[in-house]
């Protein structure tokens, strides 16, 4: 099997298997204050403090959690139960309709609730300006939400330029980025983000382990309650080898972040110049994007039988988010940039690694091309 569903997740490295078993094998609860709880703690800790060097902020500043959709509901019903507490009615929120299912549901829940939600129009390419955003600024805007790199079409946004305009607002920002880290460089503190969500199976970590980051000052109130661990803003034994692991493994992961983007932009280059003769294709990533993503359309073409031809073929990839998979739906990032559903039921996400060879690259594009003629027959 060929994989190239890296933005869905990155199989774990050797390097975090080691210490996620390493830390598995401590007895204690890291919560405990004796020598076993604190020898837990010690490596709870550490990675935490791993994870905070790479993005650049004080390891107190993140919240160890179970992943990019916990933290994404965390910010958004969390912020909307600061406003509604502190005002006494429902405010407004600023999204977009590109963002992941984590960020889409709790906003179309609040909207169900009173609250009035704005989804800024995307470019042909999925991105959004400042100018566009400071005029959907209002009064009673409790929070913006916007992805750093869209996790089906690669679309990476101008992060810092975004959050001055809610900077200058004075409105809470929320960045998705979970696709960032291990590929692009991720500096909280240079984006002026308030808060941010990353996920450590994303770069080779553990899957269901991530943290959010939640800039000093500000004010998050807890959605879920019981015990005081994560400053009280996550209650709940803290999974210890999972945090150590995901830390040893975005170390890793920075260490080779260069080089990485390097492999990753001659992958999707070789890629598509070796899918570039199948008939009627179109790319849909714009080519300043992520290079971990490349997105294309095959026209009069069903998007179930390429999938299902090509896991025949040998080659694992997805039709976009695996968190919708199964759905049936078309994919709604595709439909926001103006594909019709037809056509968005005809597109599919491949995805690459530091792992993915030239003969890899070279065996998907002619699968490709099999599973496109088979399925267009």
């Amino acid at each position: 099997m060929i994989y190239l569903d890296y933005a869905a997740t990155h199989p774990m490295t050797p390097e975090a298997l080691a210490a996620y078993a390493q830390a598995a094998a401590l007895p204690g609860n890291p919560a405990s204050v004796h020598g076993a709880g604190q020898a837990a703690r010690e490596r709870l800790e550490e990675g935490r403090a791993r994870v905070a060097a790479a993005l650049n902020t004080d390891p107190r500043n993140l919240i160890a959690n179970s992943g990019g959709t916990e933290g994404d509901n965390h910010v958004v019903l969390g912020m909307a139960r600061a406003w509604q507490e502190k005002h006494g009615t429902p405010g407004h929120l600023i999204t977009t309709p590109t963002e992941h299912s984590a960020v889409l549901a709790p906003a179309r829940w609040l909207a169900a609730q009173g609250w009035a939600v704005t989804f800024l129009a995307p470019d042909p390419h999925g991105r959004y300006h400042p100018d566009q955003l400071a005029e959907a600024l209002r009064p009673d805007t409790a929070l913006i939400s916007i992805h750093h790199a869209n996790n089906e079409i690669g679309t990476v946004q101008d992060t810092p330029a975004l959050a001055a305009v809610a900077a200058a607002g004075g409105v809470p920002y929320h960045s998705d980025a979970v696709q960032a880290p291990g590929v692009l460089k991720m500096d909280v503190a240079a984006w002026g983000v308030t808060f941010a969500t990353i996920s450590a199976h994303k770069w080779g970590g553990p899957r269901g382990v991530g943290f959010l980051y939640v800039r000093r000052g500000t004010v998050l109130p807890a959605i879920t309650l019981g015990g005081g661990q994560e400053g009280g803003l996550r209650p709940g034994t803290q999974d210890t080898a999972g945090v150590y692991a995901a830390g040893v493994a975005l170390t890793h992961a920075e260490e080779q972040r260069e080089a990485t983007f390097a492999h990753l932009s001659a992958s999707r280059a070789r890629f598509l110049e070796r899918i570039s003769g199948i008939p009627d294709l179109r790319v849909n990533h714009p080519p300043e994007g992520s290079p971990k993503v490349v997105s294309v359309t095959l026209p009069g073409a069903d998007g179930e039988a390429l999938l299902m031809n090509l896991d025949m073929l040998g080659i694992a990839a997805s039709a976009g988010s695996a968190c919708a998979a199964g759905t049936m739906q078309p994919s709604h990032v595709l439909t926001a940039i103006g594909l019709s559903e037809s056509d968005a039921r005809a597109s599919l996400r491949f995805s690459f690694g530091r792992a993915t060879t030239e003969a890899e690259i070279d065996r998907a594009a002619e699968a490709l091309a099999q599973a496109a003629a088979w399925s267009r027959s």
